[in-house]
């Protein structure tokens, strides 16, 4: 298969995906190596699709048309499952994260977290690379961009982290 109708063909598989496709997976199923699917999605992104690389794979972001909003937190690594599990308790997806880097400016992680078996999923990814989360670059300090079905569920979600000591004001 050439490069057009692969691009053609992954463009269709992340329209129709409910959830990110890693990129291993994708490229079994178009019989050539993860790097060439990398390299695939890098033109697909340069021709301004919008494709988004998360920590479980590439996913086409869908129009949702539901409210979002940022919050600035502050916590050690130890609180990172406390903080999640609070956010989709309260009926919160978490976007991404976003901290402020003195060199590189604006750094965003993208996480597509909707509920406690995500972010468990997160953690454990976490713990397992031994990777530093991006909020470890700025002491702890974060945005995160949530989004909510429910207006009145961004305001549960700023009580219960400021009852847990994360929420930043």
């Amino acid at each position: 298969m050439d490069r057009k109708k692969r691009k053609s063909g992954l463009l269709e598989e992340l329209q129709s995906a409910d959830r990110p496709i890693s990129a291993s997976a994708l490229a079994g199923e178009f019989g050539v190596s993860r790097q060439i699917i990398v390299g695939d999605i890098a033109i697909l992104r340069a021709e301004g699709h919008k494709i988004t690389a998360t920590p479980r794979g590439y996913i086409l972001p869908k129009e949702t048309g539901l409210p979002v909003c940022q919050i600035a937190c502050k916590h050690d690594a130890s609180q990172i499952q406390e903080e999640l599990n609070a956010i989709v308790d309260c009926g919160g997806s978490l976007v991404d994260v976003i901290v402020e880097h003195p060199l590189y400016g604006e750094l965003v992680g993208n996480l597509q977290i909707s509920n406690r078996m995500e972010a468990e999923d997160f953690v454990n990814r976490v713990r397992d690379s031994k990777a530093a989360p991006l909020s470890m670059l700025t002491d702890g300090i974060h945005l995160h961009t949530i989004s909510c079905k429910k207006p009145e569920s961004f305001d549960r979600i700023r009580e219960k982290l400021r009852e847990l000591g994360i929420l930043l004001s």
